[in-house]
């Protein structure tokens, strides 16, 4: 299955999608060494993921969201600066197997934290794709410790759905929300 574009489907890698202050990037591995730089094991803390131990991990990480998107069940971007271009983090909509109910994910790098670019990242995807995807509602699940995060889907009027505990694949505890955030 793929997403219900209400628009002809656009170039998904040449997309580019604009907020106030960031613009959001169809992932590629021009962003590969950024990436393995800042998703550190201080930035997934509260996530499933870890760090990837090489850039080939990173590049592979690219490869398979690039191959999410060329199905049409996959949303993947970089965050930067309007301005600067600065690399800020990533910020997807995932839709395999769920595609009338994507999950939205996002990380920003460190010294991208309270500054608000994850909550405008999140709020310029979900806006855009309110406007060009056919959804039911979009699912945000994240870790309950993780109160920074979860202010994101509270500010769209986000509710929790579904709580769980689960383990890691690192053997990581995460005893995470879901929230459910209307179309």
């Amino acid at each position: 299955m793929k997403f219900d574009f209400s628009i002809p489907q656009p170039d998904l890698f040449s997309l580019t999608i604009e907020g106030d202050r960031i613009k959001l990037l169809a992932i590629d591995n021009s962003f590969a060494s950024d990436i393995f730089r800042e998703f550190t094991a201080e930035v997934t803390t509260y996530m499933i993921p870890s760090p990837t131990e090489t850039i080939e991990g990173t590049r592979g990480f690219i490869a398979a969201s690039r191959r999410g998107m060329e199905a049409g069940y996959n949303l993947q971007f970089v965050i930067v600066s309007k301005t600067t271009l600065e690399f800020f983090g990533n910020c997807g909509l995932h839709g395999e197997n769920k595609v009338r109910t994507p999950e939205i994910g996002i990380w920003l790098k460190k010294d991208a934290h309270g500054y608000g670019y994850g909550r405008e990242a999140v709020c310029t995807l979900v806006d855009w794709a309110k406007k060009n995807i056919d959804l039911n509602y979009f699912s945000y699940p994240v870790d309950r410790r993780n109160i920074a995060s979860r202010k994101i889907p509270e500010s769209l009027g986000g509710k929790v759905i579904q709580s769980y505990r689960m383990t890691t694949p690192t053997n990581k505890m995460l005893d995470c929300v879901v929230y459910k955030i209307d179309s």
